[in-house]
Protein backbone atom coordinates (compact mmCIF):
# COMPACT_ATOMS: atom_id res chain seq x y z
CA UNK A 1 0.00 0.00 0.00
CA UNK A 2 1.05 3.45 -1.03
CA UNK A 3 0.75 6.59 1.29
CA UNK A 4 0.81 10.33 0.10
CA UNK A 5 1.59 12.75 2.65
CA UNK A 6 0.90 16.44 1.52
CA UNK A 7 3.35 19.06 3.66
CA UNK A 8 3.56 22.93 3.33
CA UNK A 9 6.14 25.45 4.18
CA UNK A 10 5.25 27.53 6.73
CA UNK A 11 7.14 30.61 8.61
CA UNK A 12 8.76 28.57 11.48
CA UNK A 13 6.45 28.50 14.64
CA UNK A 14 9.85 30.20 16.68
CA UNK A 15 9.47 33.32 14.66
CA UNK A 16 7.45 36.07 15.48
CA UNK A 17 5.19 36.56 12.86
CA UNK A 18 5.31 40.36 11.17
CA UNK A 19 2.40 42.07 9.41
CA UNK A 20 3.35 44.25 5.90
CA UNK A 21 3.29 47.61 6.24
CA UNK A 22 0.43 47.46 3.51
CA UNK A 23 -1.86 45.42 5.78
CA UNK A 24 -1.88 43.06 3.01
CA UNK A 25 -0.44 39.92 4.24
CA UNK A 26 2.42 38.67 6.29
CA UNK A 27 5.93 39.71 5.72
CA UNK A 28 7.56 36.29 4.91
CA UNK A 29 10.70 38.06 3.02
CA UNK A 30 14.16 36.84 4.97
CA UNK A 31 11.92 34.94 7.43
CA UNK A 32 12.98 31.28 8.49
CA UNK A 33 10.47 29.06 6.73
CA UNK A 34 10.21 25.29 8.08
CA UNK A 35 7.53 22.45 7.69
CA UNK A 36 4.36 22.56 9.27
CA UNK A 37 4.35 20.84 12.20
CA UNK A 38 1.42 18.65 12.41
CA UNK A 39 2.65 18.15 8.44
CA UNK A 40 6.07 17.04 10.10
CA UNK A 41 3.66 14.69 12.45
CA UNK A 42 1.79 12.82 9.69
CA UNK A 43 5.39 12.24 7.48
CA UNK A 44 6.43 10.50 11.02
CA UNK A 45 3.38 8.13 10.90
CA UNK A 46 3.78 6.98 7.24
CA UNK A 47 7.31 6.32 7.96
CA UNK A 48 6.40 4.54 11.21
CA UNK A 49 3.86 2.58 9.12
CA UNK A 50 6.34 1.47 6.92
CA UNK A 51 8.55 0.27 9.29
CA UNK A 52 5.79 -2.16 10.49
CA UNK A 53 5.82 -3.26 7.30
CA UNK A 54 2.22 -1.70 6.30
CA UNK A 55 3.38 1.15 3.95
CA UNK A 56 4.91 -0.08 0.64
CA UNK A 57 6.23 3.43 -0.47
CA UNK A 58 5.64 6.64 0.85
CA UNK A 59 4.93 9.75 -1.65
CA UNK A 60 5.62 13.13 -0.11
CA UNK A 61 3.52 16.15 -2.12
CA UNK A 62 3.78 19.97 -1.75
CA UNK A 63 2.34 22.97 -3.79
CA UNK A 64 3.67 25.99 -3.96
CA UNK A 65 6.69 28.34 -5.08
CA UNK A 66 10.03 26.66 -5.64
CA UNK A 67 11.60 26.86 -1.99
CA UNK A 68 8.87 24.59 -0.90
CA UNK A 69 11.36 21.43 -2.35
CA UNK A 70 13.29 22.02 0.35
CA UNK A 71 10.22 20.66 2.80
CA UNK A 72 10.11 18.10 -0.08
CA UNK A 73 14.09 17.45 1.21
CA UNK A 74 13.24 17.07 4.97
CA UNK A 75 10.02 14.74 4.17
CA UNK A 76 12.32 12.55 2.65
CA UNK A 77 15.12 13.28 4.86
CA UNK A 78 12.33 12.56 7.66
CA UNK A 79 12.14 8.79 5.92
CA UNK A 80 9.72 9.67 2.59
CA UNK A 81 10.81 7.29 -0.37
CA UNK A 82 10.00 10.17 -2.78
CA UNK A 83 8.59 13.79 -3.63
CA UNK A 84 6.32 15.22 -6.16
CA UNK A 85 6.41 19.24 -6.17
CA UNK A 86 3.35 20.86 -7.64
CA UNK A 87 4.74 24.57 -9.10
CA UNK A 88 2.62 27.56 -8.34
CA UNK A 89 3.18 31.01 -8.00
CA UNK A 90 -0.16 31.44 -7.19
CA UNK A 91 -1.53 31.78 -3.88
CA UNK A 92 -2.92 28.24 -3.46
CA UNK A 93 -6.07 27.96 -1.09
CA UNK A 94 -7.31 25.18 0.38
CA UNK A 95 -9.75 24.09 -2.35
CA UNK A 96 -7.00 24.63 -4.74
CA UNK A 97 -4.63 22.16 -2.85
CA UNK A 98 -7.48 19.48 -2.03
CA UNK A 99 -8.35 19.56 -6.04
CA UNK A 100 -4.28 19.45 -6.91
CA UNK A 101 -3.69 16.24 -4.01
CA UNK A 102 -7.14 14.84 -5.58
CA UNK A 103 -5.47 15.13 -9.16
CA UNK A 104 -2.03 13.51 -7.47
CA UNK A 105 -4.08 10.87 -5.66
CA UNK A 106 -6.17 9.59 -8.77
CA UNK A 107 -2.72 9.20 -10.87
CA UNK A 108 -0.62 7.40 -7.98
CA UNK A 109 -3.53 5.51 -6.01
CA UNK A 110 -2.34 5.61 -2.50
CA UNK A 111 -4.16 3.52 0.01
CA UNK A 112 -3.86 6.06 2.08
CA UNK A 113 -3.52 10.00 2.32
CA UNK A 114 -2.33 11.61 5.04
CA UNK A 115 -1.74 15.35 6.26
CA UNK A 116 -1.46 18.06 8.87
CA UNK A 117 -5.12 18.50 10.30
CA UNK A 118 -4.42 22.23 9.84
CA UNK A 119 -1.42 24.88 8.53
CA UNK A 120 -0.14 27.26 11.71
CA UNK A 121 -0.03 29.70 8.91
CA UNK A 122 -3.89 29.96 8.13
CA UNK A 123 -5.22 27.88 10.53
CA UNK A 124 -7.92 27.00 7.90
CA UNK A 125 -8.29 23.35 8.78
CA UNK A 126 -9.80 22.44 5.27
CA UNK A 127 -7.65 20.70 2.97
CA UNK A 128 -8.19 17.30 4.25
CA UNK A 129 -11.72 17.86 4.49
CA UNK A 130 -12.10 19.02 0.78
CA UNK A 131 -9.86 16.25 -0.09
CA UNK A 132 -12.13 13.58 1.22
CA UNK A 133 -15.01 15.24 -0.74
CA UNK A 134 -14.03 15.26 -4.16
CA UNK A 135 -12.48 12.37 -3.69
CA UNK A 136 -15.51 10.38 -2.05
CA UNK A 137 -13.14 8.97 0.46
CA UNK A 138 -13.56 8.18 4.09
CA UNK A 139 -12.08 10.84 6.38
CA UNK A 140 -10.96 10.83 10.33
CA UNK A 141 -9.82 14.08 10.88
CA UNK A 142 -7.73 14.76 14.28
CA UNK A 143 -6.05 11.14 14.17
CA UNK A 144 -4.36 10.59 17.62
CA UNK A 145 -3.92 6.63 16.44
CA UNK A 146 -3.94 4.86 13.05
CA UNK A 147 -4.08 0.75 13.17
CA UNK A 148 -3.92 -0.31 9.81
CA UNK A 149 -5.88 -3.54 9.95
CA UNK A 150 -5.56 -4.95 6.16
CA UNK A 151 -5.04 -3.68 2.62
CA UNK A 152 -8.71 -2.57 2.82
CA UNK A 153 -9.40 -1.12 6.29
CA UNK A 154 -7.90 0.80 9.39
CA UNK A 155 -9.35 1.64 13.31
CA UNK A 156 -8.29 5.21 14.00
CA UNK A 157 -8.75 6.58 16.90
CA UNK A 158 -9.54 10.74 17.19
CA UNK A 159 -10.27 13.74 19.62
CA UNK A 160 -13.04 14.98 20.59
CA UNK A 161 -14.82 17.34 23.17
CA UNK A 162 -15.88 14.47 25.34
CA UNK A 163 -12.59 12.49 25.39
CA UNK A 164 -11.57 9.88 22.40
CA UNK A 165 -13.33 8.48 19.71
CA UNK A 166 -12.32 5.19 17.20
CA UNK A 167 -13.35 4.71 14.12
CA UNK A 168 -13.31 2.32 11.29
CA UNK A 169 -12.80 3.44 7.98
CA UNK A 170 -12.72 1.56 4.78
CA UNK A 171 -9.47 2.35 2.40
CA UNK A 172 -8.65 4.33 0.51
CA UNK A 173 -9.14 7.23 3.03
CA UNK A 174 -7.77 10.76 4.46
CA UNK A 175 -6.58 11.32 7.27
CA UNK A 176 -5.39 14.64 9.08
CA UNK A 177 -3.58 14.10 11.79
CA UNK A 178 -3.23 15.84 15.40
CA UNK A 179 -0.22 16.67 17.63
CA UNK A 180 -0.51 12.85 20.08
CA UNK A 181 -0.53 11.08 16.93
CA UNK A 182 3.62 11.18 17.63
CA UNK A 183 6.97 12.45 18.33
CA UNK A 184 8.44 13.11 15.09
CA UNK A 185 11.89 11.89 14.56
CA UNK A 186 15.59 13.70 14.33
CA UNK A 187 16.35 14.32 10.88
CA UNK A 188 20.26 13.17 10.66
CA UNK A 189 22.71 14.27 8.70
CA UNK A 190 23.28 10.72 6.78
CA UNK A 191 19.35 11.30 5.54
CA UNK A 192 19.41 14.30 4.60
CA UNK A 193 22.51 13.83 2.69
CA UNK A 194 20.00 10.80 1.63
CA UNK A 195 17.22 12.71 1.06
CA UNK A 196 19.67 15.00 -1.76
CA UNK A 197 19.57 11.86 -3.89
CA UNK A 198 15.89 10.72 -3.61
CA UNK A 199 13.57 11.47 -6.47
CA UNK A 200 11.85 14.64 -6.72
CA UNK A 201 9.64 15.18 -9.84
CA UNK A 202 8.23 18.83 -10.19
CA UNK A 203 5.13 19.68 -11.97
CA UNK A 204 2.74 22.52 -12.90
CA UNK A 205 -1.23 22.70 -12.39
CA UNK A 206 -2.17 22.50 -15.31
CA UNK A 207 0.15 19.63 -16.13
CA UNK A 208 -2.39 17.63 -13.49
CA UNK A 209 -5.55 19.94 -15.04
CA UNK A 210 -6.62 21.74 -12.38
CA UNK A 211 -7.31 25.87 -11.97
CA UNK A 212 -5.30 27.15 -8.75
CA UNK A 213 -6.97 30.66 -9.27
CA UNK A 214 -7.96 32.35 -5.99
CA UNK A 215 -11.65 32.31 -5.50
CA UNK A 216 -11.27 34.13 -2.10
CA UNK A 217 -9.53 38.05 -1.87
CA UNK A 218 -8.12 38.94 1.30
CA UNK A 219 -9.32 42.80 2.39
CA UNK A 220 -6.68 43.00 5.00
CA UNK A 221 -4.55 41.52 8.01
CA UNK A 222 -4.08 43.63 11.18
CA UNK A 223 -1.73 41.93 14.08
CA UNK A 224 -4.48 40.98 16.71
CA UNK A 225 -5.02 43.78 18.92
CA UNK A 226 -2.80 44.04 21.85
CA UNK A 227 -3.58 42.76 25.27
CA UNK A 228 -4.80 45.24 28.19
CA UNK A 229 -2.95 45.53 31.82
CA UNK A 230 -4.05 43.46 34.30
CA UNK A 231 -6.16 44.88 37.67
CA UNK A 232 -4.82 43.57 41.00
CA UNK A 233 -7.89 43.44 43.56
CA UNK A 234 -7.52 43.63 47.17
CA UNK A 235 -9.38 39.95 47.76
CA UNK A 236 -11.46 37.43 46.60
CA UNK A 237 -14.38 39.11 47.51
CA UNK A 238 -13.39 42.24 44.97
CA UNK A 239 -12.39 39.32 42.46
CA UNK A 240 -16.13 37.95 42.75
CA UNK A 241 -17.70 41.54 42.49
CA UNK A 242 -15.36 42.18 39.53
CA UNK A 243 -16.13 38.92 37.60
CA UNK A 244 -19.92 39.22 38.48
CA UNK A 245 -20.70 42.79 37.93
CA UNK A 246 -17.66 44.18 35.18
CA UNK A 247 -16.74 40.94 33.44
CA UNK A 248 -20.62 39.19 33.88
CA UNK A 249 -18.72 36.17 33.82
CA UNK A 250 -20.38 34.65 36.53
Amino acid sequence: MKAMVAVKRVVDYNVKVRVRSDNTAVDTANVKMSMNPFDEIAIEEAVRLKEKGVVTEIIAVSCGVTQCQETLRTAMAIGADRAIFVESQEDLQPLAVAKLLKALADKEQPGLVLLGKQAIDDDCNQTGQMLAALADWPQVTCASKIEVQGPDKANITREIDGGLETLQVSLPAVVTADLRLNEPRYVTLPNIMKAKKKPLEVIKPQDLGVDVTPRIKTLRVDDPPKRAAGVKVADVAALLDKLKNEAKVI
